[in-house]
């Protein structure tokens, strides 16, 4: 069961990669969040990944086997960021259809103004 939380993560950031290589802006938005929850459980299985001892001490009992409560609460604040973000770019990303009535990001790039200036190519 350990070696397949590596392997999920990695999945679940190739997937994220590869959508964040599409030109449809949802699948940039999943992309990064699917990004955003490998590292989540990058983080999840970094803080080792024990049921057996909480992670509350008493005066009895030792701290050599308890789960590290420090990235499960990186881990919550994380994840209420990334719904967050979600939400707000899923929002944009709707906005972003029904104003130019595509999702393609060239087609979007094709309705900017004529006269507009140009951003660097190059730095």
């Amino acid at each position: 069961m350990q070696i397949g939380f590596p392997i999920l993560v990695g999945l679940l950031i190739a997937a994220g990669v590869y959508l964040l290589l599409s030109r449809a802006l949802i699948r940039l938005v999943l992309g990064v969040v699917l990004i955003s929850n490998g590292i989540i459980l990058l983080i999840f299985v970094a803080g080792r990944l024990t049921s057996t001892v909480p992670p509350v001490l008493s005066s009895a009992s030792t701290a050599h086997a308890v789960a590290n409560p420090l990235s499960q609460a990186f881990i919550l604040t994380a994840i209420v960021i990334g719904f967050a973000l979600f939400a707000f770019v899923a929002v944009l990303v709707m906005r972003a259809y029904q104003s130019f009535d595509a999702d393609d990001t060239d087609h979007i790039r094709l309705s900017e103004p004529q006269g507009a200036p140009r951003p660097p190519l190059e730095y």
